[in-house]
C-alpha cells in the first residue's frame, strides 16, 4: 500500500470541501481498503466521514429512508425494514458475510467497484483500471461475467445485490456537492461501460451520497430476492433477481423486478414487468414473460449457462413473491 494522509471531517459541507478538492471519501472501506492494498486504487488523500449524520434509517409513512452512512447490518436488522420492505433486508443479508456487513455502508456499497479478476491483475489489461488498455475477460476467464450491457471495452458485471433491489423498487438518492443538492433514480447511478467503462457511476466531482428513499406499498411487501451462486456461503452472484408484485382480486396490477450477475450495472427489466401486468400469477405466465429478459444478451464463451439460468432464476423469484404473501 502506498503511502496517502487520512483527514476527519464532521460536517457534511467540509467533506464536500474536501472532496472538491480532489480527496477521496471512505466510510467503512472495505472495498476501497482491498484495492489501496493491491494498488490498483492510488488516492494520495482520503476524507474519513464516519462521523456525519447521515446513518438514521426511518420510515416515513411507507416510504424508507436510509443514511448514507447506515451499516448494512443496521439496515438489514431494522424492524421496519423487515415489515415494509423485506427486499431489501433479504437481499443485504445475501450480499455480504456478517463482518462485512458489520462495516460497510450503503452508499459505499452502491459505490463499490467490480469483483472482475482482470481488475485487479496488474499483468492483464483492463480498461476499467487501465483506459484503452484492452479487456481480457472477452477471450479469458469470464464465466462469472455479464451477458446485458456490455461492449467491446469491458463485460464484468456490478457486485451489489442492495443495488439491485433498489433498482426494482424504484428508490431515489439524495446527493449535495458543490453545486447543491439533487435527487434522481438510484438506476440512474450506474453507467453502461460503452467505450469509458472506467467512468462507473454519475455522481458529479465533490458530490456526496446523503440517504436512499425507497418507496413503499403493497408491492414492497409482496417482494424476494433470490441469489444463485457457486456455494452456499458468501459469493458473489451467478444470477439474482428482485422480484416484487402487486396482486389485486388474483391479477398482477403492479410489477417490478430487476436482476443482477448477469449486466454491467444492475439491471431492470420493464419489459418483463409490462408482460405480466393484467395477468394471473402462476408459473407458465412467469415462464413466457422471464423468456423476455434475454433480448439483448451478448453471452461469452464461458457464460452461455446464464441464458438459462437467468430466466429460471426469474421464474423462481416471482413464485417466491406469492409465498410471502
Amino acid at each position: 500500500m502506498l503511502p496517502f494522509t487520512l483527514e476527519k471531517v464532521t460536517s457534511v459541507q467540509a467533506a464536500i470541501a474536501a472532496a472538491s478538492s480532489g480527496r477521496r471519501f471512505i466510510a467503512g472501506g472495505t472495498t476501497l481498503i482491498d484495492l489501496m492494498r493491491e494498488e490498483v486504487e492510488q488516492p494520495a488523500n482520503l476524507v474519513d466521514i464516519n462521523t456525519l449524520p447521515l446513518s438514521e434509517i426511518r420510515i416515513e409513512g411507507s416510504v424508507l429512508v436510509i443514511g448514507a452512512l447506515a451499516r448494512m447490518a443496521d439496515v438489514a436488522a431494522h424492524a421496519g425494514v423487515q415489515r415494509l420492505h423485506p427486499l431489501v433486508a433479504e437481499s443485504l443479508i445475501e450480499g455480504a458475510s456478517p463482518q462485512l456487513r458489520n462495516m460497510a455502508s450503503i452508499g459505499g456499497n452502491l459505490l463499490q467497484r467490480v469483483r472482475c479478476p482482470y481488475f485487479r491483475m496488474h499483468d492483464a489489461p483492463c480498461n476499467k483500471r487501465t483506459p484503452n488498455s484492452g479487456c481480457a475477460a472477452i477471450d479469458g476467464l469470464n464465466a462469472g461475467h455479464a451477458i446485458l450491457g456490455t461492449s467491446n471495452h469491458c463485460v464484468a458485471t456490478h457486485p451489489s445485490d442492495v443495488a439491485v433491489a433498489l433498482v426494482a423498487l424504484d428508490a431515489t438518492m439524495q446527493v449535495r456537492g458543490p453545486r447543491g443538492e439533487r435527487t434522481f433514480p438510484v438506476e440512474e447511478l450506474f453507467r453502461l461501460p460503452g467505450d469509458t467503462p472506467h467512468l462507473e457511476q454519475t455522481l458529479l466531482p465533490g458530490e456526496l451520497i446523503l440517504a436512499v428513499r425507497v418507496p413503499g406499498g403493497p408491492f414492497s411487501r409482496r417482494a424476494r430476492y433470490l441469489k444463485v451462486r457457486d456455494r452456499a456461503s458468501y459469493e458473489f452472484a451467478l444470477v439474482s433477481a428482485a422480484a416484487a408484485l402487486d396482486v389485486e382480486d388474483g391479477v398482477i396490477r403492479r410489477a417490478r423486478l430487476a436482476v443482477g450477475g448477469v449486466g454491467t450495472r444492475p439491471w431492470r427489466l420493464r419489459t418483463v414487468e409490462n408482460a405480466l401486468i393484467g395477468k394471473a400469477p402462476d408459473r407458465k405466465i412467469f415462464e413466457t414473460a422471464a423468456r423476455l429478459a434475454l433480448e439483448g444478451a451478448r453471452p461469452l464463451s464461458g457464460n452461455h449457462y446464464k441464458l438459462e439460468l437467468l430466466p429460471r432464476t426469474i421464474v423462481r423469484a416471482l413464485e417466491m413473491t406469492g409465498e410471502a404473501a
